[in-house]
């Protein structure tokens, strides 16, 4: 059963095919679990399940569902108070979804300028925002973009609410290895596996940022410049940056098609490792070994996606009482084993 998750406000979100849950511990160490249902817009809309689409959209409900997994451990880990007034819950649903909405476009507009903006400003410095050479200029943005994000996870590392957090992400890690390799759920059991995955989010954006070199290097700049008659190098960059935003979704559905359909399920190859080595060391600064209690926690996330799922597929396979009255006498026919 496939199973994927993420580090949270003192617990971890863990997801399957139909269901996620959030575990997390409140204030007196209690864990407290929550299991919702798992909706996706490509159960609806086969375009969506289409190669290199269905990475984008993956991509986009992630995010969404990640922003609810933290408000919900948050008011778990009694970081964040819940709206006590029942008879409101339009009202409350409402401001919920706008927070959640207003969290995520600044966090995109906090990522783009960090991550997007900023390297293309030094960039058009170091090589100038007209150089015609486009391969060096988008090797350069690259190499400052991969720079510009080790050092801000290196420094979000000593912040110690964001350390625990990478220790909950390794625990998700080493508990979604006991699941994929049928061991028991236990504590002893997940210690033995490292904190490292190959369907990690971590190691999916270094490979957004290797896939970004390649294919920023195709863009015809220089053409696009002469045609439009473009001189002014702000205004050059402003169409570097442009082009660089366009193309993310491709460049994110490719990753998703290397990391998640094809990386993830050929670990054996060489080339597959070689490919993924550079997201696999990142997650080194972005997961840390858990304590026992951390693992429990992320076990118990688990264990209630897998129980709800289970429940799931057994009350789809249980026969409807005019299919068991059909089925009655081959049910009572002797079996052999």
């Amino acid at each position: 059963m496939p199973i994927g998750g993420q580090a949270v406000m003192e617990g971890v979100m863990m997801r399957g095919k139909k269901v996620w849950a959030v575990a997390a511990r409140d204030e007196q160490g209690e864990i407290h679990v929550e299991e919702f249902p798992l909706k996706s817009a490509s159960a609806k809309n086969a375009w969506m399940r289409w190669p290199v689409i269905r990475g984008v959209v993956a991509l986009v409900e992630s995010m969404g569902l990640g922003m609810k997994a933290l408000n919900k451990s948050a008011i778990i880990a009694g970081l964040e108070e819940e709206e006590e007034d029942a008879g409101d819950e339009e009202r409350k649903s409402a401001i919920t979804k706008g927070m959640l909405a207003l969290s995520a476009t600044m966090g995109i507009v906090l990522a783009v300028s960090i991550f997007i903006f900023f390297p293309a400003f030094v960039t058009s410095l170091i090589l100038g925002a007209t150089s015609e050479n486009q391969f060096a200029w988008s090797l350069t943005d690259g190499l400052v973009t991969v720079t510009v994000f080790i050092l801000y996870v290196y420094l979000m590392s000593f912040i110690p609410d964001i350390k625990r957090m990478w220790q909950f992400h390794g625990a998700e890690h080493k508990v979604i290895h006991v699941v994929e390799n049928g061991d028991p759920l236990t504590i002893e059991a997940a210690k033995k596996y490292d904190t490292i995955h190959t369907r990690c989010g971590t190691a999916f954006l270094i490979m957004v940022m290797a896939l970004a070199i390649l294919l920023f290097s195709l863009v015809p700049v220089a053409a696009i410049v002469s045609v439009l008659g473009v001189t002014n190098a702000v205004a050059v960059v402003g169409i570097r940056i442009v082009s660089r935003l366009m193309l993310l979704p491709i460049v994110a559905g490719l990753a998703y098609e290397l990391t998640v359909k094809w990386a993830s399920k050929n670990t054996h190859l060489g080339i597959v490792k070689i490919i993924m080595w550079p997201g696999l060391m990142m997650q080194r600064l972005t997961t840390a070994e858990p304590e026992d209690d951390m693992i429990e926690v992320a076990i118990t996330a688990t264990k209630a996606v897998l129980a709800a799922e289970q429940g799931m597929i057994e009350a789809e396979a249980e026969p409807t009482p005019d299919s068991a009255s059909e089925n009655l006498g081959e049910t009572l026919t002797p079996q052999t084993v």
